[in-house]
């Protein structure tokens, strides 16, 4: 059921990122969620991992929403590349 949060919270957070870095996006709005998704899953996971915070802390939101942020500045670099 964490899982399904990490999701949830992934699409605010993708949606706040995307609101955080205007710009010319190569994806589109759905790409964007779905990184921003990722971003979380893969902020949740650190961030547990490291001992930073516990599930359902305020702030699991906020590095949810730094790794959306970090995902869709990687995916811009690589996706500017080609």
């Amino acid at each position: 059921m964490e899982f399904l949060g990490w999701i949830i919270v992934g699409l605010f957070a993708g949606a706040l990122a995307r609101l955080v870095m205007p710009g010319r996006n190569p994806g589109g709005c759905i790409l964007t969620v779905l990184l921003g998704i990722a971003g979380a899953l893969l902020a949740g996971y650190v961030g547990r991992m490291l001992g930073v915070y516990q599930p359902g802390e305020q702030a699991s939101f906020i590095a949810a929403v730094l790794g959306s942020i970090a995902v869709l500045v990687m995916y811009r670099f690589f996706a500017g590349r080609s």
